[in-house]
C-alpha cells in the first residue's frame, strides 16, 4: 500500500493495482507478463471496467482484444513524454518566478527579516496542504498542482535568499547545479539500466525516507523544547551526513518518478496523468534543492 503524504506517494498510474509496472515490461505482439502480483499481469491495467478511473479509456477494447500491453502510443489522448515534459515545465517555471519575485520583493534584512520569514512560512504552508489535498484526488488538477508550485516557489525565494545573503554567498546557484546534477545523472543511471526500479527498490526507498523524515521530526521537537540544535542531526559533522543522505533519498525519488512516467506511457495512461507526473517530479526536486541549500549551510556555518 502506497503513502498517500505528497513526499512519499509517488503517484503511480494504476491508483487500484498498486505501484506501476514493477517488473513488468511491454512487449509488441506477445503476450501479457504473468508475474504474480504484476498489476500487469492480466493485460492493460486500463481495459479492466471494475474500479479503475481509465475504464473509458477508448483505445482499452481495443487492446483487451489482442492481449497485450499497448506500445507507447502516437494517439491523440493518451500520455506521451512531449505532454510530461511540457507540463513539467510549465510547474517548475511557474515555482522559478514566484521565487524570483519573493527574492526581490521579500528583502531579509534586519528590519524585514521576520515580516519575510513570516510570508515564506506561511507560504510553505499553504503549498503543503495544497500538496496534500491533490494527492488525496483521484484525477490531476492543474489548478491545484500549479497553485501549489506558486506557494512553495514563495518559501524558497525567500528560504534561498536568507541563506545566500546571511550564511553563504552563492549557495542558491550552487543548490541549482547541484539539483540539476543530480537529476541528469539518475536520468542517464535510469536510461543506462544502471538503475532496476522494482518492488524492493521501492520498499527500501519508502522504509529509508519515513525513518529519515521521523528523525528529523524528532531532531526539530528536541531543537523547540530543548532549545539549540536538538539533536545535532542538522548541524556540524551529522548533519553533513544526514545531508547527504537527503540528496540520496531524493535521487532514488527521481528514479521511482522515471519509473512512473515511462509506465504511465508504456501503458497508454490518459494525457491528464502528465500532471502528476510533474507534480512528482516537482515534489522531488524541491526535495533535493532544500536538501543541497541546508548542506551548503552547514559547511559555510562550520567555517
Amino acid at each position: 500500500m502506497r503513502s498517500r503524504n505528497p513526499v512519499f506517494s509517488r503517484r503511480g498510474f494504476s491508483r487500484d493495482n498498486g505501484y506501476a509496472g514493477f517488473n513488468a515490461a511491454p512487449q509488441a505482439g506477445g503476450p501479457a507478463v504473468a508475474t504474480q502480483g504484476n498489476p500487469y499481469a492480466q493485460g492493460n491495467p486500463y481495459a479492466q471496467p471494475v474500479g479503475n478511473p481509465y475504464a473509458q479509456n477508448p483505445y482499452a477494447q481495443q487492446d483487451q482484444q489482442y492481449g497485450v500491453p499497448p506500445q507507447a502510443p502516437a494517439t491523440t489522448g493518451r500520455m506521451t513524454i512531449d505532454d510530461v515534459v511540457v507540463r513539467t515545465g510549465s510547474t517548475l517555471g511557474v515555482l522559478v518566478v514566484t521565487a524570483a519575485l519573493a527574492w526581490a520583493l521579500l528583502p531579509v534584512d534586519d528590519a524585514h527579516i521576520s515580516r519575510s520569514y513570516g510570508i515564506g512560512i506561511g507560504a510553505a504552508l499553504i503549498g503543503m496542504v495544497l500538496a496534500f489535498v491533490q494527492s488525496f484526488k483521484r484525477k490531476a488538477s492543474p489548478a491545484l498542482i500549479l497553485a501549489y508550485a506558486a506557494f512553495e516557489g514563495v518559501f524558497l525565494g525567500v528560504v534561498s535568499s536568507v541563506v545566500d545573503n546571511r550564511i553563504a554567498d552563492g549557495a542558491a546557484m550552487q543548490a541549482v547545479i547541484g539539483t540539476m546534477a543530480v537529476f541528469a545523472g539518475v536520468l542517464i543511471a535510469y536510461k543506462a539500466g544502471w538503475i532496476r526500479v522494482n518492488r524492493r527498490f521501492y520498499g527500501f526507498v519508502m522504509a529509508a525516507a519515513l525513518g529519515f523524515v521521523f528523525l528529523m521530526l524528532v531532531n526539530m521537537l528536541f531543537a523547540v523544547f530543548g532549545g539549540g540544535d536538538g539533536l545535532g542531526f542538522r548541524s556540524g559533522a551529522l548533519g553533513v551526513v544526514f545531508g547527504v543522505i537527503g540528496v540520496i533519498l531524493g535521487a532514488c525519488f527521481l528514479a521511482l518518478d522515471f519509473k512512473q512516467v515511462e509506465d504511465g506511457i508504456a501503458y497508454g495512461a490518459p494525457r491528464e496523468e502528465a500532471w502528476l507526473a510533474a507534480f512528482g517530479l516537482t515534489l522531488t526536486l524541491v526535495w533535493i534543492y532544500m536538501e543541497f541549500l541546508r548542506l551548503i549551510s552547514i559547511l559555510n556555518s562550520s567555517d
